[in-house]
């Protein structure tokens, strides 16, 4: 099962500390299951973008708490959600921001289609 994790900035965590945020070697015990990640632009380069009664409107920047942030991502390959869980909690950002993991949802044969 593939599983999204959202790394976010998080302003209730303990301080940032660069000689504790050992990502490299998170990044080598986890290739097993880790498909993709990359760390995200700054938000103040983001856009957001809709659609409304077919007017498309682009705002710059997300609409988010300060300080709370989604600063980058990873795909995992799991066999769980708790395996996924396990995985998140050795990354250093659980430690000095947060971390979401949420479960793919793929769609079913047809679904796209209207079947």
């Amino acid at each position: 099962m593939k599983y999204l994790m959202l790394v976010c900035e998080d302003p209730t965590a303990e301080p940032y500390r660069r000689e504790d945020d050992d990502i490299a070697t998170w990044v080598d015990q986890t290739q097993d299951v880790r498909v993709i990640g990359e760390r995200l632009r700054p938000v103040a380069e983001a856009r957001t973008v809709r659609v409304r009664g077919g007017r498309l409107s682009v705002v710059e920047g997300p609409y988010a708490e300060v300080g709370e942030q989604i600063a980058g991502f990873d795909v995992l390959e799991c066999d769980s959600l708790d395996q996924a869980v396990e995985v998140a909690s050795r990354h250093p950002m659980a430690r000095f921001g947060r971390l979401v993991v949420r479960e793919a949802w793929p769609f079913e044969d047809g679904e796209l289609l209207g079947d």
